[in-house]
C-alpha cells in the first residue's frame, strides 16, 4: 500500500485530543478539498510502497496504544481492511478518519471520526470540469455515513468556514434519521494557520454554545504549526 508517512504525535482533532498516538497516513483520495491540508495524500499524491508487516513493524517502535489510520482518504488504500485488522490483532485502540464516502464493510475500528465535506470543500479552477464534478458527487454519501453509524462507535468532525455552514451540516445530519448527539458533533474553524482558526474561532465557538456542538480545536497546529509529521 502506498504510505505517505507515519509518526507518533499527539491527536490534534477530535474527541481524543491530546492522547499520544501513532499516525499512518496512507496516500491518495478520492475528493479533492480546496483547503486540504496534507496536499501531498490527496491532490498530489506521494509516498512508499509499503508491506503490511513493515507498516505494522514501524507502529510497534512507538509506546503508544492508540493508532489513527488517515489520509487522504484511507479507506480507497490498498488492503486497508487487513492493515486495521493486524493493528487490532496487537491490542491497539484504532481510529479511522475518513470523509465517509466508503462504507465500512466490517473493517476492525474503535472509533471511526467521520468527515463529511460540506460546499466549502469544492475545488476551485486549480482542477478541471471533470474532477471539480467528481468532488461534488462523492463528497456526501448519506448511505455511506449511515452504515458507518451503525458499525459503532463514531465522532463527526466538520470543516465549518462560514456560519451558514452550520445550518447545512445540520440539514445533512438531519437527512440521516438517526438519533446523533450534538456532543459527537465536532465543529473545527477552516485554516491552515493558528491565525486562520482564531479569525473564526469567536463566531464558531458562539455558534456551539447556542446549539450544543463542540468546539474543536487544533492541537497540533497550536504545538507544532502546519508541518509533516505531526
Amino acid at each position: 500500500m502506498l504510505i505517505s508517512e507515519i509518526f507518533y504525535s499527539l491527536q490534534g482533532e477530535g474527541m481524543l485530543t491530546g492522547v499520544p498516538s501513532v499516525f499512518v497516513r496512507t496516500s491518495g483520495c478520492n475528493l479533492r478539498c480546496n483547503w486540504c491540508d496534507t496536499p501531498y495524500a490527496s491532490w498530489n499524491p506521494e509516498g512508499t510502497a509499503r508491506s503490511i508487516p513493515s507498516v505494522i513493524a514501524e507502529i510497534e517502535t512507538y509506546p503508544a496504544r492508540h493508532v489513527v489510520l488517515t489520509g487522504g482518504e484511507p479507506m480507497i488504500a490498498k488492503d486497508v481492511r487487513t492493515l486495521a485488522a493486524e493493528i487490532k490483532k496487537l491490542g491497539h485502540h484504532l481510529t479511522i478518519e475518513t470523509a465517509a464516502t466508503v462504507a465500512p464493510e466490517g473493517i476492525a475500528c474503535d472509533l471511526a471520526s467521520l468527515s463529511p465535506k460540506l460546499l466549502n470543500s469544492a475545488p476551485d479552477s486549480r482542477l478541471g470540469v471533470t474532477w471539480r464534478k467528481k468532488h461534488e458527487s462523492l463528497r456526501w454519501q448519506p448511505a455511506v455515513v449511515r452504515a458507518w453509524l451503525d458499525r459503532g462507535a463514531y465522532q463527526f468532525k466538520f470543516v465549518v468556514a462560514q456560519p451558514g455552514d452550520v445550518d447545512e451540516l445540520e440539514g445533512m445530519l438531519a437527512s440521516l434519521s438517526r438519533e446523533i448527539p450534538r456532543d459527537q458533533v465536532l465543529l473545527m474553524p477552516e485554516g491552515v494557520t493558528l491565525e486562520q482558526i482564531r479569525a473564526k474561532a469567536g463566531w464558531l465557538g458562539e455558534l456551539c454554545k447556542q446549539r450544543g456542538y463542540r468546539y474543536a480545536h487544533r492541537l497540533h497546529l497550536e504545538l507544532y504549526g502546519n508541518k509533516r509529521g505531526t
